[in-house]
């Protein structure tokens, strides 16, 4: 394989991956308390968008912190996985078939 060509291939790929990570930035999941009285919305780029909290959570200090620990904690281990997810399926796309090489 020509080893311009192989550059070139590279180059494009390392582009592709950033513009993922700039696309995931404005993609959001939303994550529920088990009980729904507490629901985060986080990006896949890991940042918090927005949380919505019941009245009744407001009562008991302790249990709305524990609760936004939670939830929380799962939102952003999904957005995580999804971003981690994300950029090796675009990286993979993008390498260049290199005779030998397990990719």
């Amino acid at each position: 394989m020509d080893m311009m060509k192989m550059l070139g291939q590279l180059q494009e790929s390392q582009q592709k991956i950033q513009n993922a990570k700039e696309a995931m930035k404005n993609e959001f999941l939303d994550e529920k308390s088990s009980d729904n009285l507490l629901e985060v919305k986080v990006s896949k780029a890991g940042r918090v968008k927005e949380i919505k909290i019941d009245d009744e959570l407001l009562e008991d200090k302790e249990q709305l912190v524990d609760y936004l620990i939670l939830t929380l904690n799962k939102a952003l281990e999904k957005a995580q996985n999804q971003y981690d997810e994300e950029l090796e399926r675009v990286a993979r796309q993008g390498m260049p078939q290199i005779p030998g090489m397990p990719f």
